[in-house]
């Protein structure tokens, strides 16, 4: 039984779970949503896998290292795990087209690519198509809506501003709008499968 594929919760870092600062450098700054461990929490209950998948151009641009982005994802599951609650795996990605070497590259893992979602699927034996991604950004939608997999915005971190923007012309509007990731994963678990009007 153990061999069996589990579902994920793919998670958005920045705005998602914790608090958006702006290229976040430094475990200082490092702040949780304040709703997220509660909500990571009904994911493990759940038994179903929480992977965060994080854009990190910061490192393309030059604005911190990969060693700092290390240094604030274990300082993130160290604040996760005093709330009682479990991470299974980060994945970011460095890359930025307009980057500086050698992380220069249109790459397959920067969302809405759906690379870091893969690696993560075959490094903990994943049931992808029965998994559902969570994030602040249409990015983080689209990338479900490539793999075919439900996309939940919240409206925390830069959610408002995404909802302003793209509302009017979505191409595929998010699977739900929520409050934030406690509302999104309430809103999943409780076995929603039709879009409410504030997704529209």
């Amino acid at each position: 039984m153990e061999n069996i594929p589990k579902p994920a919760v793919f998670l958005d870092r920045d705005g998602t779970v914790c608090e958006e600062v702006g290229y976040l450098s430094d475990i200082d700054q490092l702040r949780l949503i304040p709703t997220a461990a509660k909500a990571i929490g009904i994911i493990n209950q759940a038994d179903w896998k929480t992977i965060i998948v994080s854009n990190q151009s910061g490192i393309a641009r030059g604005y911190m290292t990969a060693e700092v982005v290390d240094q604030v994802n274990r300082q993130l599951l160290n604040l996760l795990q005093l709330e009682g609650v479990k991470v299974d795996g980060i994945y970011y990605c460095p890359h930025h087209p307009q980057g500086l070497p050698p992380f220069d590259i249109d790459c397959a893992c920067r969302k809405p690519g759906g690379g870091m979602l893969q690696k993560a699927a075959r490094e903990h034996q994943l049931a992808l198509d029965r998994s559902i991604i969570i994030g602040d950004k249409v990015s983080d939608v689209e990338t479900g809506q490539q793999l075919n997999i439900p996309g939940i915005l919240v409206r925390t971190g830069f959610g408002e501003g995404e909802i302003k923007k793209y509302q009017h012309q979505w191409q595929q509007a998010p699977d739900y709008i929520a409050r934030d990731i406690l509302d999104a994963i309430q809103w999943w678990f409780n076995g929603m499968t039709q879009k409410p009007d504030s997704a529209k």
